[in-house]
Order: structure tokens, then C-alpha cells, then sequence
């Protein structure tokens, strides 16, 4: 009790601060047509929301989140669940490949957006430089509306796959050695232990671990900016990017708000359906 009282008191101040009176301060922006400076008297009503939605490049960025949000579910987590299953054994070289793995993501985001913006660079990049190597002529792939989204795609699965491998891991290692062992002198295959009993048995890790993917993914950010910085003519964009480059960076605050307001809600709105569909099985296992 008396550590009730010292410590979550500490946690709802920071929680309101950083978190509760931002999105209400953005709220409030979203009603105004304010700049960011001086008094908000300009009241628009649903006026930004409207321009939000009938703006040519939004659902663009919304298709790309939910294309990112795709490309984790369906290449980064299943990539990520077999480097886990492969590397579950210990020993050096797997350890080595291991922190192999999980060292993009402990790399800044900005950071590896520049590094990747290097390597696709058509005149002194790596890309370029394999394909000079064979005779190739390849494309400037980050001014390419063809090959852009595939090429931050890599980025991201590179990026990212590491963190949820690791989540894995930690959800393999706390299998009972026992049932693993039992159901090898029963006769039972690699596959059908990996099929019937390790994904089941870490099934809180991947509820968890999906969780944290499609959340991420509808917040990407970083990446982008140091990338693409949303082009070629806009079409990288995703919400949150889409939200800086139209709001922030054009002084538009309300217009802003009101795109930060519709992420929220999405967010929310997603966290609440996912808790009601997939928590309830994990708390039943």
C-alpha cells in the first residue's frame, strides 16, 4: 500500500503531463484555424476535420500505415518467429546472431533512415554499386514511385524484426524443457512440436508482440523523414508524416490537431477491438 502511494501518484503526473494534456491541448487546436501564435479566436468548427479528409495525399498516408501494418504481419513477425525458433538453442554463435539481429534496433531511428538513404543513393550507394558491378543500370530507387515503398519496406522489416525475435526468445525460454523433451520420446516431429505445442505455448508473446507491430507501424515516423522525407511528390507519406509535413511544418496547428485526433482515435479504436478479440483467448490458455 505505502508503495501505491509513492510511486503511482509519480506515474499519473508524468502519464498527464506527456500524454493526457497534449492530446487535449491538440483537441482544443483542432476547432481553431491558429498558427501557433498568438490567442486561438479563429473557431472553425468540424472546418480542419473536413480538409483532413478531402486532402489529396491523406489516405494516401493512411493507405501506406496500413500497408506498413501489413508487411509486419504478413513478412516481419513470421521472419521474426523463425529466427526465434532457430536460434532458441544457446551457445556462442547463436548468441552472436542473435545480437546480430537485435542491434538495428537499438540503432536511432533517424539514424538508420540516413544509413538506408546512403545505401540506396543511385550515385554512391551500395545499390548503385552492385548493379555498376554487374552491368546494371539500377533505378534512383528512393525517386522511383515504384520501387520507394518496397525499399522502406526493407527498412522497416530490417529494422524492427530484431525487437519481436527477441520477444520470441524470451516467450520460447520459458517452455518447460519437460514437455519439450516428453513429447520427442512420444514420437512427435520438429514440426508438429513447433505447430502444437512451442506457437501455442507462447501465444501471449505474439498477442503481444503483434500489438507493439501494428501500433508502431500506424506511429511511423522516424524512418520516413530522414529517408524520403515523404516523397517522391508525396507518396511515402504515412499519418504521422502526412501530420508534420502538412501541420507543423506549414504552421497549420489546427489542421494538425485535427490529424493527431484522428490517429488517436484509430489507435484507441484498434487497442480496444484487438483487447476484446485476442486477450480474452490469451487469458483463457
Amino acid at each position: 500500500m505505502v508503495a501505491l502511494l509513492l510511486f503511482v501518484p509519480a506515474s499519473l503526473i508524468v502519464f498527464a503531463t506527456f500524454f493526457v494534456l497534449p492530446m487535449i491541448d491538440a483537441l482544443g487546436f483542432s476547432f481553431f484555424d491558429w498558427s501557433g501564435y498568438g490567442p486561438m479566436t479563429d473557431f472553425v468548427w468540424f472546418k480542419n476535420y473536413w480538409a483532413v479528409i478531402e486532402h489529396r495525399n491523406f489516405f494516401t498516408s493512411v493507405r501506406n500505415s496500413l500497408l506498413v501494418v501489413a508487411v509486419s504481419l504478413a513478412i516481419q513477425l513470421p521472419l521474426a518467429l523463425w529466427c526465434a525458433l532457430a536460434l532458441i538453442e544457446k551457445g556462442w554463435g547463436t548468441n552472436a546472431l542473435r545480437l546480430l539481429f537485435f542491434v538495428p534496433f537499438m540503432l536511432a531511428e533517424v539514424a538508420a533512415g540516413l544509413i538506408w538513404r546512403f545505401v540506396y543513393d543511385g550515385d554512391y550507394g551500395l545499390v548503385s554499386a552492385v548493379g555498376n558491378g554487374l552491368g546494371l543500370h539500377p533505378p534512383f530507387v528512393l525517386a522511383d514511385k515504384f520501387w520507394v515503398l518496397p525499399a522502406i519496406m526493407v527498412v522497416i522489416v530490417w529494422k524492427y524484426f530484431g525487437f519481436h525475435m527477441m520477444i520470441y526468445i524470451a516467450g520460447l525460454q520459458s517452455i518447460p524443457h519437460e514437455v519439450i523433451e516428453a513429447a520427442r520420446l512420444d514420437g512427435v516431429t520438429r514440426g508438429q512440436i513447433i505447430r502444437h505445442i512451442k506457437i501455442p505455448m507462447i501465444w501471449s508473446s505474439i498477442v503481444v508482440s503483434m500489438f507493439f507491430a501494428i501500433v508502431g507501424a500506424l506511429q511511423l515516423f522516424d524512418v520516413i523523414i530522414p529517408l524520403t522525407n515523404g516523397g517522391p511528390n508525396n507518396s511515402t507519406h504515412t499519418i504521422v508524416t502526412f501530420l508534420y509535413q502538412f501541420g507543423v511544418r506549414r504552421l497549420k496547428y489546427g489542421f494538425g490537431g485535427a490529424v493527431s485526433v484522428i490517429l488517436f482515435v484509430m489507435c484507441v479504436g484498434f487497442a480496444i477491438v484487438y483487447r476484446r478479440l485476442l486477450f480474452p483467448r490469451e487469458e483463457k490458455a
